[in-house]
């Protein structure tokens, strides 16, 4: 499949609810001869500047409403200057620290001033802990420690997992000794899926893991430890099959896909071992009377290559989705009116394809000119032209994609299905960059804006929605 194929594809989708566009504002301007209408003129400046300046303390106030954030001893510039700095993304402003210290739990208080990097890690933490869905069922998660006297730090004790109907609290659970992260947890109509591995701390420990049912209360049913014969195995996830029994998807000895079924009382039926070679598995659904696994591996651009299995875990075809003149990254996939939907982006290929390889070319340019100080009006119209968002409706039997859907200068996200049993696929928008050569975890940074659209069961488009949420977009 080539971008002609893709293109002639999605000839027939409305433009207009797949882009938005901007249309020029029209300006009238009249001569005004006379002092007076000068000083009308003059005061409608001074006026307008004062709602714009109410416009952004207001958006500022709620930031800091919607976030926890306290504005105790901050001056109304203050505010809105610590509202930029946040959703810039920079943390340099020096009012900064102190916000953030004040609202995020367990954010230790340096000597010294914490550094840009320091304080986004800890707003990514606090914005984790407040982004609570307000709508259906939805799970948070939280760790308690306990000192270790032989490591001489704290380890974790344990897991607790909250579950919320609507934004409000049903049940919490607690997972000791097991870390649960936030893709380890499942809501299925036979109950909640909970699995995580043990918190080790050389690689000499065993890497072993663990799978639970709970029940509509949160009580465990069942919890079971695997063991297939690895030293080291961790699930990667759990399958509904609809019919009560779940598919454990786990890789053993960073080698092996390993697909285990279990019945609604966590009885074993079956395990298959399939050596996947040095690929991570990075997400499974069903596909017929199977499942279609995708394995990728960062350090070998690897990011769309497809397994198919059958229902016992023989592998029975690979694939890779690749154009001509681009590659794809598939962030979500789900099964939904009897497709397989793949939630991706396409960037062109790249000469370099060694580390971020999906930004080499940019990064090339950006180092090149090292000598100037590149703005936001410069990158972020590059990195825009760099991605476009990609939702492909696949043959639930072969795998090859029957259509797709496509947004310019975003990246495919994630893919859920609403209450009114609609399909539902996030895209990010890249609003606003940044150059940090210095920063250790990424060299562009930005934000993006999240826009959802959502599909009938038939895969035709209904509706877009820009959801006025924000994520970060760093590489």
């Amino acid at each position: 499949m080539n971008r002609n194929d893709l293109y002639r594809a999605f000839s027939g989708v409305d433009d207009s609810l797949l882009a938005r566009s901007e249309t020029p504002r029209r300006r009238s301007y009249r001569r005004w001869g006379t002092l007076a209408a000068c000083l009308v003129l003059m005061a409608g400046v001074a006026f307008g500047a004062l709602a714009a300046e109410a416009k952004e303390y207001t958006a500022a106030a709620a930031f800091f409403a919607d976030n926890g954030l306290s504005m105790e001893g901050l001056s109304r510039a203050d505010v809105k200057a610590v509202y930029r700095d946040i959703t810039t993304e920079r943390f340099t402003y020096d009012k900064t620290a102190e916000v953030i210290q004040r609202a995020v739990p367990g954010l230790e208080i340096h000597q010294r001033q914490p550094t840009p990097e320091e304080l986004a890690a800890a707003w990514d933490r606090n914005v984790w802990l407040n982004a609570q869905p307000k709508a259906g069922i939805s799970y948070q998660l939280d760790y308690l420690e306990k000192p270790d006297e032989a490591l001489g730090f704290d380890v974790l004790d344990r897991s607790i997992l909250e579950c919320y109907q609507d934004g409000e609290l049903l049940w919490t659970a607690e997972f000791p000794g097991l870390m649960v992260f936030s893709d380890g947890v499942l809501h299925t109509p036979s109950g909640t899926a909970v699995w995580g591995q043990n918190d080790r701390w050389s690689s000499e420990e065993p890497m072993y893991s663990s799978v639970a049912r709970l029940d509509e209360d949160g009580n465990i049913l069942w919890q079971r430890q695997l063991d297939h014969g690895f030293k080291d195995e961790y699930i990667s996830q759990v399958v509904d099959n609809g019919d009560g029994t779940w598919a454990v998807i786990s890789r053993g000895d960073f080698e092996y896909l390993c697909l285990s079924q279990y019945d609604t009382d966590g009885n074993e039926l079956s395990v298959r071992k399939t050596e996947a070679g040095n690929f991570g598995i990075w997400n499974v659904v069903r596909l017929g009377d199977g499942y279609l696994a995708q394995l990728g591996s960062i350090t070998d651009g690897e990011t769309a290559r497809l397994v198919k299995l059958d229902r016992e875990g023989n592998a029975l075809d690979t694939f890779t989705y690749e154009g001509e003149d681009c590659d794809y990254c598939i962030r979500d996939m789900i099964e939904f009116g009897g497709r397989v939907y793949l939630s991706a982006y396409a960037v062109p290929k790249q000469t370099d394809e060694g580390g971020r390889y999906e930004i080499a070319g940019i990064l090339a340019y950006l180092f090149d000119n090292m000598d100037r100080v590149i703005s936001s009006e410069e990158l972020t119209p590059m990195i825009r032209d760099n991605y476009t968002a990609v939702l492909l409706l696949c043959d639930p039997q072969g795998g090859a994609p029957e259509t797709f859907y496509s947004v310019k200068g975003s990246l495919g996200a994630g893919l859920t299905v609403n209450e009114a049993g609609e399909l539902v696929w996030e895209v990010e928008s890249v609003a606003n960059t940044f150059f940090s050569p210095a920063t250790n975890s990424f060299t562009i940074g930005g934000t993006s804006q999240v826009f959802r659209y959502t599909f009938d069961a038939a895969g035709a488009l209904l509706s877009q929605e820009d959801t006025g949420e924000t994520v970060p977009y760093r590489r």
